[in-house]
This record gives structure tokens, sequence and C-alpha cells, in this order.
């Protein structure tokens, strides 16, 4: 009998030592699990967003002489979106169309007859192909590249065309026949606008616009012809912008004077500028995608970028946003991106800079020829420029420029934007608008994660602490068996019903009800407090009735009664001292407005998703507090709560600050809550009347929507590497802490 218990006995403990090295080769497999998972995590966003930071790069193509030489001197360079047929038009008047790998001509079109004498060329808007040349009589012809695409045999094949909105014959512009020597036009669905300098100095506007008939499907074109009161003797560039409702002269010296020509028959000049600091002459202007930028470049080797400006004052002027520094050598040519706030420059050296206006990044420097450069042109898709020199040679660079948008300056500071009367911390990723700039500031992103979790916190992490502290020491053990499942069961609320009660109930109700919200925050403090001060004052064998632990059942309807008088008592009081409205009185006195969805609201509903985590931890770091340190503390004479603040809580600080910071992170992270009940709206106000916009909700919100591996797409994987990296920070300093309390406090 004893062998065979000895034996039992022997097979038990190899079954328990089995059992102990599995168990511990589990747990060891499953850390290192949520490490390897962690850490692949991180790579995998770091993977995305590493593209953002990448520099652009190019690489030669091709080089090879000016294509058809005898067809005159080029004076414009362009090519069409497939980048295998480009165009150069000539001082003749004569379209050369060439093959961009070989250089063989293509076609040969004439836009202007062999017997007119031209006088000077402009482009239109370049995505839409318009040229015009200004001729020696007083005309203009307007004629329009168009590249049709067939596929014969299954394979691609572009076919070069010319064709002239506004006829073949060229448009009258100066009925006294002087030579066109500056040219300014717009083509657009309502009608033709032109600007022209003649010989003579004088400055004309002619408008063709349409009349459409009320009784029938008829069009005419209406004319009409104005002479801007200007000194045009030094003017050199003419710029209209594409809406035609600005106009731009600007002198060699750098004199710009800015029109209004919304009123065609009446311009009317809105400021002079100057665009250069004194001794050195404009070289470049043109205008950057959307029209509503100049870029100046200078004999100093500067590139200056200029935009209209609407101050509070609802006046506009022309202020300058920024500069790059592109060499010491004069800047020959310019020459914008269609899609994008980018641009491309060239100096007198033949150096080549690719660069990003908003975002302020040089994204390219190539030496490209040491002769004299001439013409610089970016091909639709800005993946391949070409250049021409003086030397009569054409160099066509291929470039990868994927993301220039992002920099460190964009994300993180703040950026004028177009449009906007200063710089300012913008995210708005998308628009209706085909000139929209997408801003990727994250800053008002994480200001909003950051105050959700304030007033989140603001609200748990006394309710929690307190309710802990009270449940796990004070309350009866049968009362606790209650308390602390019912709590702790309020963590298993999926959080998008909190966030819908939130929405549709509690933001119209606190907006209805806001002095009753302020009043009752007020009037429960007080009533506890007072409630408390009077328990004393009951006889004691009621209080002995009661049981002690129990108190806790009394002040519920305390609360009750607490919280019905301060709504009660809210109207009257907002009535007497807030003219009836504490909204109105806000916004009228102290100049702070009231969405529904804000910040209160989130403080709210937030709270209460964090409440049960900071609480049920709270409560077992509590409650675990060796019995034999109260009873020791009780037995030397000291009272209840001199034992709580003075053993307990020092005791229990190390898993009351790991729930506060879980606390924190399950707030920085919350998602539907924060969406549902704020506006969602990216601004940076400390006011708990505004919403915000989270990290985590605006992932939620454009990754649905965002092109997979665009700039917008990275982004949003940047803002989860941010967000990855901010609880990471915080959850290994609240460690480091906890350790370091725990060391402290472990000798009691």
């Amino acid at each position: 009998m004893t062998a065979s218990k000895l034996q039992i006995s022997e097979t038990y403990q190899k079954w328990r030592k089995i059992k102990d090295q599995f168990t511990r080769y589990g747990v060891v497999a499953g850390g290192l699990g949520v490490i390897v998972a962690i850490v692949l995590i991180f790579f995998y966003l770091m993977y995305v967003v590493y593209p953002l930071f990448v520099s652009a790069d190019a690489h030669a193509l091709y080089q090879y002489e000016l294509p058809e030489k005898s067809a005159g001197k080029s004076l414009y360079l362009a090519t069409e979106e497939q980048n295998e047929v480009a165009a150069r038009f000539t001082d003749q008047g004569k379209a050369v169309f060439f093959a961009t790998a070989t250089g063989k001509v293509r076609n040969i079109v004439s836009v202007v007859p062999s017997d007119a004498k031209i006088t000077s060329f402009s482009v239109g808007t370049p995505s839409r192909g318009y040229i015009a040349y200004g001729l020696s009589n007083g005309g203009v012809i307007i004629a329009r590249h168009k590249y049709q695409i067939t596929y014969p045999d299954n394979k691609r094949f572009i076919t070069p065309q010319i064709e002239f909105p506004q006829g073949e014959q060229a448009l009258q512009i100066d009925p006294q026949g002087q030579a066109i020597t500056h040219l300014a036009f717009r083509v657009g669905e309502s009608g033709t606008t032109l600007v022209v300098r003649t010989l003579d100095n004088r400055v004309l506007l002619t408008n063709f616009f349409k009349e459409e008939s009320l009784f029938s499907d008829d069009e005419s074109f209406e004319r009409v012809d104005v002479e801007i009161d200007v000194d045009s003797k030094d003017l050199e560039y003419i710029l209209l912008d594409k809406e035609q409702r600005n106009l731009y002269l600007a002198s060699r010296t750098g004199r710009l004077s800015m029109f209004n020509i919304s009123d065609k028959e009446s311009p009317r000049l809105i400021q002079h500028t100057e665009l250069l600091h004194v001794g050195s002459k404009l070289t470049s202007l043109v205008f950057l995608t959307g029209e509503l930028s100049l870029l100046a470049g200078d004999s100093t080797g500067l590139v200056s970028q200029w935009s209209a400006v609407r101050d509070m004052s609802n006046h506009i002027s022309l202020q300058k946003l920024r500069a790059f520094k592109v060499s010491d050598y004069a800047i020959t040519d310019i020459d914008g991106e269609q899609r994008r706030k980018g641009f491309i420059v060239v100096d007198a050296k033949g150096v080549v800079g690719v660069y990003h206006s908003t975002a302020e990044r040089e994204l390219l420097r190539e030496k490209i020829t040491s002769a004299q450069p001439e013409l610089l042109a970016m091909s639709p898709r800005a993946n391949v420029f070409l250049l021409q020199d003086k030397q009569g040679m054409i160099y066509i660079w291929g470039v990868e420029n994927e993301h220039p948008e992002v920099s460190i300056k964009s994300i993180w500071q703040e950026v004028w934007y177009e449009s906007y009367p200063k710089p300012d911390y913008i995210w708005q990723s998308s628009s209706s608008s085909n000139d929209f700039e997408p801003k990727y500031s994250l800053t008002p992103l994480v200001f909003g994660t950051l105050k959700a979790a304030f007033y989140a916190m603001m609200l748990a992490v006394p309710l929690a602490i307190m309710g802990a502290i009270y449940t796990a020491y004070f309350m009866t053990s049968s009362l606790r068996r209650v308390v602390k499942p019912s709590i702790e069961i309020m963590e298993a609320l999926p959080t998008v019903i909190l966030g819908f009660l939130a929405g549709l109930w509690l933001a119209p109700f606190v907006e209805e009800n806001l002095m009753a919200v302020f009043s009752i925050l007020c009037a429960l403090p007080v009533a506890v407090l007072l409630f408390a001060y009077m328990w004393q004052y009951i006889p004691k064998n009621i209080r002995l009735r009661i049981g002690e632990g129990t108190e806790v059942l009394i002040l519920v309807p305390v609360i009750i009664l607490a919280t019905y008088f301060a709504i009660s008592i809210s109207s009257p009081i907002e009535n007497m001292m807030f003219g009836g409205s504490l909204i109105s009185w806000f916004n009228n006195e102290w100049g702070i407005g009231y969405d529904q969805r804000n910040s209160l609201v989130v403080g709210i509903a937030m709270g209460f998703a964090v409440i049960p985590t900071v609480f049920s931890i709270t409560e077992d770091a509590i409650f675990s507090v060796p019995k034999h340190l109260t009873v020791g503390s009780l037995a030397l004479g000291a009272t209840p709560w001199q034992t709580m603040t003075k053993v307990v809580l020092l005791t229990a600080s190390p898993g009351i600050f790991s729930a506060v910071m879980i606390g924190l992170g399950r707030a920085v992270g919350e998602t539907m809550i924060v969406l549902m009940a704020t506006g969602n709206t990216p601004v940076m106000d400390l006011s708990i009347f505004q919403g915000m916009r989270t990290l985590s909700a605006n992932i939620a919100v454009e990754m649905p929507e965002a092109e997979v591996d665009s700039t917008h797409y990275r982004v949003l994987f940047l803002a989860a590497l941010v967000l990855f990296a901010f609880t990471f920070v915080f959850n290994t300093l609240a460690e480091i802490i906890r350790q370091r309390l725990r060391e402290k406090y472990s000798s009691l």
C-alpha cells in the first residue's frame, strides 16, 4: 500500500513538473510573441511611412540636337501626358512635334500664316494646351495643341493636332495696328480675355463674351475693349489668371501692379508691389499651379512666392509667403507642375532644381548642361522634364518624386497656405475643388487627442480612484461583492453605444440644459460634503443600526435630491444672471462659441468609458494591501483615514499609477466616442465648448477613402505611427515610475 502511494506520488510529481515546464515555456513564448508582434507593427508602419521623406531622384533619359532647326528658334516646349510626343513652338509660327525618345519629327504645323510677322508669344493654361502669337499688325492668333490616342494593332499611337478655338484668322486687338510686344490671354467657357502691350506702350484689354438669347438657342459674341491706365514703358511680364479676374503687370526691376478685372469695362488697380530687393532684376515670372500665387525668379538666384491675401478687414494685398535660394546665379526659367504645388527651375549655369512651395522642400538639384539654358518644361505628370540650351541641344530627364507635399515643417509647424490670412496649423486632406492643395498638419490632431484624453481623465480619475478607495477599504464585503462586478461590467459596454448615446442624446441635452449641468457639478460636491458633516450629528443608535460601510446607500437619495435641486434652480439663475441663455452670454461677453458636440460631451462620455478600467485596477491594488499593515497601523493608534492615506495608498501607489496610465492609454486610443460625440473638426481651441479631431478618429474616418500608397494614405499611417510612439513612450515612462514606487514602498 505504501509503495503504491509512493508510485502515485512520483507520477503526480512528474506530471506537475511537466505542467510547470509547459506553462513556463508557454508564458515565455507568449511574452516573446507579444514583443515580436509590437516590433513587426512598428516596422510595418515605418515601411509605409518612410517613402514620405525620400528626396526626389532624377536620371538622364535622352539627349539629341534640336529637331528641325530650320523651323526657327524655340519659344515654348511642351509634352503630352504619356511623354511620348513633345512639341516646340517657334518664332516662325510653326509647331514642331517630335518623338520624345528619339527626337524624330512627327509633324510640323504652321500656326501663323507665312506672310504674318510674329512679335510676341504667350502660353495660356498649360494643362489645356492653349498658346497665342502676337503679330506686328495688332492681331493675335490663338491655337491649341491636342493629342489623339488610338490603338492600331493594339499598340498605342499618339497623333498631335492643332486647332483654332477663335478661328484661323487673327483677332484684331489694336485698332491702330501697332505691333503686339507682350501678350497674356485666357480662354474660358463664358468667354475669352486678352491683355496686350503695344509697340507705343499702350496696355489694351479685350474681352469676348457669350450672349445667349432668351427665345432661341443661338449664341453671339460681344466684345469689350478697354485701355488700362498704367505706365508700361518698362513692362516685361503680363499674367492673367484662369478665372479672368486678376491681372498682373510687372517690370524688369520687379515693380508689379495688380488689377481686378472682374468688371472688364472698368479695371481697378488693387496694389503696387516691389517684388525684388534693390539692385536685382526680375528674370522670370509665372503662375504656381492653381494660379493663386506668383513665382518670381531674379538675377540673384532667388525664387519667391507671392499670393493675394485677404485680411480681417476684407482688404486684399499681395504678400510674400516664402522664398527659395536656388543658387547665386540668375534664374533662367521656371515651370510649375500642373497638378501639385511644385515647380522646377533652372539657373544660368544649367543647374536644375525641383521644389515644393508649401512644404518648402528642395527635392532635387542636378547640373544638366554647361551651356546657357534657354527653355525648361515639366511634363503633365511631373515625371519628366525637358531642357533646351543655346547650343541647340535638348535634354530629357526622368523624375521620381512621389510625395513632395510632406516635410517636417508641413506636418508639425505653421504653414502659410494660399488664400489664408496667416500661417496656421491645418488638416484638410480633400476638397471638391480641382485646385485644392491637401494640408497634412498633424499638430491639430495631436492637440485634439490630448484634449479629449485630458477632459476624460478629469472626470474619470477622481471618481474612479475615490470610488475604488471606498469600495476596497471602507465598504462591507457583502456590498462590495455587488458594487465591484456592477462597475466592472460597464467595461463590456461597446464604446459605439456610448458614442451613439453621447451624440444623439447627451449632446442635445447638454446644449439645452447647460446651466443645469454646471449647477449639478457645483451642487453635488457641496451636498455630499454637507451630508458627511451632518452624519456625525445623527444619533449613534441610528448610525449603528445602519452599519459601518453601508452609508453609501443613504448617500444615493441625497445625490438624487441634490441633482433635482440643481436642475430646478438652474433656469431661474440663468434668467436672472445670464439673460436667459448661458450659451449666448458666453458668446457675447467672452467671445466663446458653442458647438453642440464638444469637449464637454466627449469628456463625460469618454469618462464613463474609462472609469471601469481605472476603478477595477485601483480597487484590486488597494484591496491587495497586506492586512497586517492596516491592522498594525490601527493598533498603533492611527485612525482609519490616517491608515488609508499614510499606509494603504502608499503601498498601493504602483497599482494606482498603473491604473491611471492604462486609463490614459484607453482615452488616447478611443475612436468611436470621439467620432460620434464631437464635430470631428481638426481645430486647435482649448475651449471646452469646441470640438476636436483625434488621431484615431481621423484614421477611422479617412483610411477607407484613401488611395493605397498615395500621400494621404501614407500620412494616415504616419498618424498611426505617432499614436503608436505616443502610447509606447507613455507606457514605458509609466512602467519606470511604477517600478520605482514599488521599490520605494515595498519595505512597508
